[in-house]
């Protein structure tokens, strides 16, 4: 139950942080197009992590191909 409540916590962390970054993003005196590009961003580093992660997740875990 405890982890349960831990996800549900880190859930509205993350949302808040999202409301948060989208209302700032919004006010912004820019032109829509950068609005948009700069929107992305933080989904663009998420997705660069990830995969970094796991290249080096499966780097680690792949048996030696050496003799």
């Amino acid at each position: 139950m405890l982890t349960l409540k831990n996800k549900k916590l880190k859930l509205i962390i993350f949302l808040l942080f999202g409301f948060g970054y989208f209302n700032g993003i919004s006010g912004l005196q820019i032109s829509d197009f950068w609005k948009s590009q700069i929107a992305f961003i933080p989904l663009q580093i998420a997705a660069l992590i990830y995969v970094t992660y796991l290249r080096s997740n499966q780097h680690v875990n792949s048996p030696s191909t050496e003799r």
